[in-house]
């Protein structure tokens, strides 16, 4: 029990006490002798309670004195091996006696299994909680022999159990001997000293702090104790006055007892007198510093004798240390546990005097007057932040059950004291490596090897990927400095200082790291393994460091040098080693890693070939085609989304098949990269925008595909309720999304009609994607200054400026123009950050301004909500953009669709007779009327009328498409026509016959097209084109209709609708009479006929003549039957609401 739950029990059985009290005193009163005895037995209850928490707290008052050593718990109990080997021996001795009888044998048995089952248990605990290695593998091995011995000889029990034999007697009495000696080996071992409790030893201090906690309850005790007497008396003769004024007695006595108690409790809590005294001291320290600082601002701080520089930093750097291994069990003192506190502060306040003086001193051997000033800052900065936290500390006193405030500023003055320790270290340490002086480094290494072999520690907080992970990253900085290490050695030797104290901070990392990674490893052996293995590359760091500092000293010993890049070379094979050993302990998780860094070297090379495609210097090899690419591209990416399923698969499986998986993943993305670059280069440089759209495509793929194994990483061997597992769903979905839109963007990028549209919603895509990791509450890896980013977002105007250009013009080129401006624009806003992969999204960058350290909270979150704003808006202003586009998907923002849904249908429908229009009037436009003689200037009026006719029907009818497309909409965001239709038969015929005729109006035109282009080229069919232009009229009338049967007759939408139909109708209309009015198309009316004379002849002309009326007749009505079969199969698909119009 801690002290405040002896403070919170004392408190609540004084409450029961005076109930039991009163009840007592009335029950006797009253002569209610039932009710009596269950308040004397209530108010025994709360007396005992009462005094085993006030013997509880007296003892923790006592053993926090700095001066007293609390008692610690044996691994084993000795008393109670003793007890069960006396027991298990006495039911030997019962098996092996001749006339033992079958319930004798049964009882024996009883008792050998309950008393050997005790032991292996004790067995157990105790090889949990031990840190000696022998001792854990001694215990185990005792325990196994203790349940073998007693198997075996239950199986001799259960056999003299069926049969009383003397055979069976002789062998229950050789069985019994293992087991006698098992358990003797096992009680000799367990009774060693050193697995014995430790009692407590109190100091004189401790003892008289103590004093008013027990003589109030004792007094306590003693008066309630007359109370109960008494009552007694008086519940057998209540007419006795004096009695009952003994009793008033007894009880003003208890009461009081009380009070003085709690009195007691709350004023002698532990620690509070060791934190004032502490308190004061720091106090002392402050005060010096500052007058060792107003003697150096007047160049007076004398320099101190009788000792160098070198010992006064060594005696900083050792009191530092252990100040900074103080922190975290002060701070878990006066979090709960109140009876180490006033241990923990009275330790690190003892520091502090030693490192005033040595810091005073240091400060006066020092020449620099800026050194100097930051030497005493650095350290009144830490005495502040120490005394700060004792202040917290003292408040907090222990007690779990303090205020969330409480518990928040004692969190903050734990980080404030850690980063003035960090500051101090890194000062001191660089001034000693300037110096040469290396001894405090190479302490440092020193230390942090020999605490890898330190006692056990708690249940690690993260997972060993999470460790493995950040010792793989300290290892390759360790690797990096070591190589920097080597080149300053022949270049700058003056520089291999901060090299060395890089290199100390470095492997202090690893170290702290390494302990609880061999904790949470799969098995012992690994972890030892781990430990051993950075252990053995700290004993290189420092014979490194060492040299270090000697050739620093001797810059042109060239043996010294030589054994420098010795030890180097030793260090770095070290290295390897802590790798493999990380590897060993979970090779999935490391071949993870591996494939994550893989994938960004991927993603900086296909930003080296943006670079190559933005300059119009990716030029094709030879006379190839994207056509020869397309099928590898669409090949390789199918294999990508299956390695990425095995992947996601074996998150949860073993680390060689996650290991596997991450190993192909890696090598299918990087034959993706290389295949879409070859299409990239195929297009050709003179078309740089569509290059840039490909690449970004797949590199998109790969920053998924980073983040979907950083998710895997993080989520193997995790339970499916666990936040990593969500995110790697997370990253799975995100990594589908953009492989699908590489797929759509391949498939789209020799499409004129639509690679624009597919580029802008890539981009869209995108900077959703972004935009969802700038509103995750992790701050950036680095920060801008808002003065870079103000500077930076001159790109997003002139973004924005092409963006509404694009959306005016509707025209392709402009829309991939804006959407890879957006890309570079942003991309240049990142130039001053050093990130994994750079983001298209000016907001990242706003987001490292935010967190900039001079910048205000306040600011802060103004700044990030207007980033959401503005990402918001700008996406906006995209899907703007893309609505008037023909799209070749939804349009992003869009929920789940089901494919087969009518309406879905038809607007994918609308979408692609308005592309197809797009194209067909593109064609029409690069038609030229082929050269005629000069005489037939008619003809070429002709065929300019003809174009002009057709490319009128061609634009009007897309407007009238695209205008048709945003009517739906607006029905749907008006509620008349719903996403998923509330009658799917009413419906249903409503988007058949929209289908119906956006199919129409497609058809029609290319109809028309065609004919226009016969006519251009001298195949004039009147016919066929005057028909042509009258199905565009009448799909475009059916179309009206079709938009028009639950449109608001007076919205915009249908204003434009009627609009664009009016439009191509008169388009029609023109183009029939042009055709109508063309000489080409005139038959000759005065066509001469030549009449044979002769009678035969003549009757022979007559009946030609007739048979070709007759067939032509029968041809007309075999047309018109047709004709109206055709449009008698039409009406049963019509609407319904249609019906009534044709």
């Amino acid at each position: 029990m801690s002290y405040f739950g002896c403070l919170d029990s004392v408190m609540e059985n004084s409450k029961v006490l005076g109930e039991a009290m009163t009840g007592i005193s009335q029950n006797a009163k009253n002569g209610n002798l039932p009710e009596f005895g269950e308040a004397v037995a209530t108010a025994s209850k709360a007396l005992c309670g009462f005094t085993e928490a006030a013997a509880q707290a007296a003892y923790l008052v006592g053993v926090s004195d700095p001066n007293s050593q609390a008692g610690q718990q044996g691994l084993v109990e000795p008393t109670q091996f003793a007890r069960a080997n006396q027991a298990i021996q006495m039911a030997c001795q019962s098996l092996g006696e001749p006339g033992c009888t079958q319930a004798q044998v049964l009882s024996a048995a009883t008792i050998v299994a309950k008393h050997t089952s005790a032991l292996c248990n004790s067995c157990r605990l105790a090889s949990a909680r031990t840190a000696n290695p022998t001792a854990k593998r001694q215990f185990v091995q005792s325990a196994k022999e203790v349940a073998n011995s007693t198997a075996n000889l239950v199986k001799t029990i259960k056999a003299l159990d069926g049969a009383f034999t003397e055979e069976n007697r002789a062998q229950c009495r050789a069985a019994t001997a293992p087991l006698l000696e098992a358990v003797d080996n096992l009680s000799a071992f367990a009774s060693n000293p050193e697995f014995s409790s430790v009692p407590a030893q109190i100091s004189p201090e401790g003892r008289a702090a103590m004093e008013p906690i027990v003589i109030s309850a004792k007094t306590m005790l003693e008066s309630a104790g007359g109370l109960i007497q008494t009552a007694r008396a008086l519940a057998v003769n209540p007419r006795d006055p004096p009695r009952w004024s003994v009793l008033a007695g007894h009880s003003r006595t208890v009461s009081d007892s009380i009070k003085k108690l709690i009195t007691s409790m709350r004023d002698k809590a532990p620690g509070q007198l060791e934190c004032e005294t502490a308190i004061a001291a720091l106090n002392s320290c402050l005060r010096d510093l500052d007058q060792a600082s107003l003697a150096a601002v007047s160049q007076q701080l004398a320099p101190r004798e009788g000792i160098s520089q070198e010992a006064l930093h060594t005696q900083m750097l050792t009191a530092v240390q252990e100040i900074s291994h103080l922190i975290e069990p002060l701070a878990s003192a006066a979090r709960a546990e109140a009876s180490q506190l006033g241990h923990k502060v009275s330790q690190m306040a003892q520091y502090f005097e030693p490192l005033t003086l040595a810091a005073v001193g240091a400060a006066s051997k020092t020449l620099s007057h800026p050194q100097q000033m930051a030497l005493l800052d650095q350290t009144k900065t830490l005495a502040e932040s120490a005394l700060q936290l004792l202040y917290t500390a003292k408040e907090a006193g222990g007690n779990p059950k303090q205020a969330a405030h409480t518990q928040e500023a004692l969190e903050e003055a734990v980080q404030m004291m850690t980063e003035a320790v960090e500051d101090l270290t890194t000062t001191l340490n660089e001034a000693a490596s300037a110096a040469g002086v290396v001894g405090g480094m190479v302490d440092s290494i020193t230390q942090a090897i020999n605490q890898l072999d330190e006692g056990p520690m708690g249940e690690p907080e993260g997972s060993f990927v999470d460790y493995q992970t950040t010792m793989v990253r300290t290892a390759k900085a360790i690797a990096v400095t070591v190589q920097e290490m080597v080149t300053k050695s022949n270049t700058s030797p003056e520089e291999l200082g901060p090299l060395a104290n890089q290199l100390t901070s470095d492997y202090g990392r690893l170290a702290s790291q390494a302990k609880p990674a061999a904790v949470a490893a799969e098995n012992e052996e690994i972890g030892a393994h781990i430990k051993h293995r950075v252990q053995e590359l700290g004993h290189g760091c420092a014979a490194l460091v060492t040299k270090a500092g000697a050739l620093q000293c001797s810059p042109s010993d060239a043996y010294t040098k030589k054994e420098l890049i010795e030890c180097a070379r030793r260090v770095s094979e070290k290295v390897s080693h802590v790798l493999a050993a990380l590897q060993a302990g979970n090779r999935g998780t490391q071949a993870c890693i591996t494939a994550a860094s893989a994938v960004s070297g991927i993603i900086a090379d296909l930003d080296t070939t943006i670079m190559f495609a933005t300059a119009g210097t990716l030029n094709r090899e030879g006379a190839e085609t994207f056509a020869d690419h397309r099928e590898g591209i669409l090949k390789t990416a199918k294999v990508l989304v299956e390695d990425t399923k095995v992947l996601v698969q074996n998150a949860a499986g073993s680390q060689e098949k996650l290991a596997q998986a991450a190993q192909s993943s890696v090598a299918t993305i990087t034959r993706l990269a290389d295949v879409v670059k070859l299409g990239a280069a195929s297009l050709g440089a003179e078309d740089p925008e569509t290059q840039v759209v490909l690449i970004n495509a797949v590199k998109d793929v790969a920053k998924a595909l980073g983040d979907l194994i950083s998710a895997t990483k993080a989520a193997a061997g995790k339970v499916g309720d666990d936040p990593a597992v969500w995110q790697l769903k997370s990253s799975a979905k995100v990594m589908v999304t953009n492989v699908t839109s590489l797929l759509k963007t391949v498939k789209a990028v020799e499409d004129e009609a639509t690679k624009g549209t597919r580029a802008l919603e890539a981009t869209t895509e995108h900077i959703r994607q972004e935009l969802a990791v700038f509103c995750s509450p992790e701050p950036p890896a680095k920060t801008s200054t808002p003065e870079d980013f103000i500077r930076m977002t001159k790109g997003i105007t002139m973004a924005t400026a092409k963006a509404v250009a694009a959306g005016n013009s509707c025209r392709q080129e402009d829309v991939i123009a804006t959407a890879n401006l957006s890309r570079r624009a942003i991309a240049d806003m990142l130039r001053a950050c050093k990130v994994e992969i750079p983001a298209a999204d000016v907001y990242s960058v706003l987001q490292e301004a935010a967190y900039h350290p001079e910048v205000a909270p306040d600011v802060r979150l103004r700044a990030l909500q207007f980033g959401r704003e503005c990402a918001n808006g700008y996406l906006e202003l995209l899907d703007h953009v893309l609505l008037p586009l023909p799209s070749s998907l939804r349009p992003p923002g869009t929920e789940w669709v089901d494919p087969e849904e009518p309406t879905v249908i038809a607007e994918n429908e609308l979408l692609g007779a308005a592309a197809a229009i797009e194209a067909a009037a593109k064609k029409l436009e690069q038609l030229k009327p082929r050269a005629k003689p000069k005489e037939a200037d008619e003809s070429l009026n002709f065929e300019e009328q003809i174009l002009e006719a057709a490319k009128s029907i061609a634009a009007a009818t897309s407007a009238l498409v695209k205008a048709a497309s945003a009517a739906q909409r607006e029905l749907v965001a008006q509620g008349k026509v719903g996403a998923i239709p509330a009658n799917a038969l009413d419906d249903g015929q409503w988007s058949q016959g929209l289908i119906s005729a956006a199919r129409m109006v497609a058809a029609a035109t290319n109809n028309l097209c065609e004919a226009a282009n016969a006519a251009v080229q001298g195949h004039a069919s009147q016919e066929k084109l005057i028909s042509s232009a009258k199905q565009v009229a009448a799909s475009t009338a059916q179309l009206l209709v079709a938009c028009k049967v639950k449109a608001d007759q007076d919205s915009e939408a249908m204003k434009r609708l009627q609009a664009a139909g009016n439009a191509v109708k008169r388009a029609s209309d023109n183009l029939v009479k042009a055709a109508q009015k063309a000489a080409a198309f005139e038959e000759q009316e005065n066509e001469t006929v030549v009449v044979k004379e002769k009678m035969v002849g003549g009757i022979a002309q007559i009946i030609a003549a007739q048979e070709e009326m007759l067939r032509k007749e029968r041809e007309l009505e075999e047309a018109r039957k047709k004709l109206a079969q055709i449009r008698q199969q039409q009406y049963k698909f019509l609407p319904s609401e249609l019906r009534d119009e044709h």
